[in-house]
């Protein structure tokens, strides 16, 4: 009977520091908050917490967090947290859980969690972050997007940059065929311009002396 005496009122103590540590809390956080005995069972929740999971306090308090909501929170991940990962590590920070809920439907809740060895304690908050990861989702989507467009509009640009350069080597080409011909049109011009000279020198000097030979003969 001793025993049992200690043992009630070492529970109420516990749980008026609970409820002491949530006032804290409330004050302060915006995330839902849990606090959990050693087994589990829940002494406290906040405001927040009731709001969000839509649940009433008689349907939370003093039962175990995986017999809450029928059974909605016997998550294999949150057991894990609880159960292997919190006691070696006294403290989790961001451990993401992604759960269907009868009522809220799917949530991607951020978990962080604190074990308190002194007063035998879990401090458990919880964030609702459905809506920024489906923000950062639908943002990353949208640059995946963004970055294929512009590796097809960098392709584009290429194609079109090689086919100018073609466009260029061929109009160079032509250019400098033009050149080419130009020089060989005025060689000719010049060719055949001396090529006309010679020819009207020759004829008139024939005749000039065919004219002298004439005039002898007269």
């Amino acid at each position: 009977m001793k025993n049992k005496k200690i043992n009630s009122h070492e529970l109420k103590n516990t749980k008026q520091l609970a409820l002491h540590y949530m006032a804290t809390l409330v004050d302060v956080a915006r995330e839902s908050f849990l606090i959990l005995d050693s087994d589990l069972r829940v002494i406290s929740a906040n405001p927040t917490f009731y709001q969000t999971f839509r649940v009433l306090p008689e349907q939370t308090e003093n039962r175990f967090i995986y017999e809450l909501g029928n059974g909605q929170w016997d998550i294999f991940e949150l057991m894990k947290l609880l159960k292997e990962i919190l006691p070696r590590k006294k403290t989790v920070k961001n451990y993401e859980v992604n759960h269907i809920f009868p009522v809220i439907g799917g949530k991607t809740i951020l978990l962080n969690a604190r074990q308190i060895d002194a007063v035998q304690l879990i401090i458990l908050a919880m964030e609702d972050i459905t809506v920024r990861k489906s923000l950062e989702e639908k943002l990353a989507e949208h640059t995946r997007g963004l970055e294929v467009k512009v590796s097809e509009r960098t392709k584009d640009l290429a194609e079109r940059v090689k086919e100018l350069e073609s466009l260029n080597k061929t109009m160079v080409g032509r250019e400098l065929k033009m050149v080419e011909l130009k020089k060989e049109i005025e060689n000719l011009k010049k060719r055949l311009k001396n090529g006309n000279g010679k020819n009207g020198n020759g004829n008139h000097n024939h005749n000039h002396k065919n004219g002298n030979g004439n005039h002898k003969n007269g």
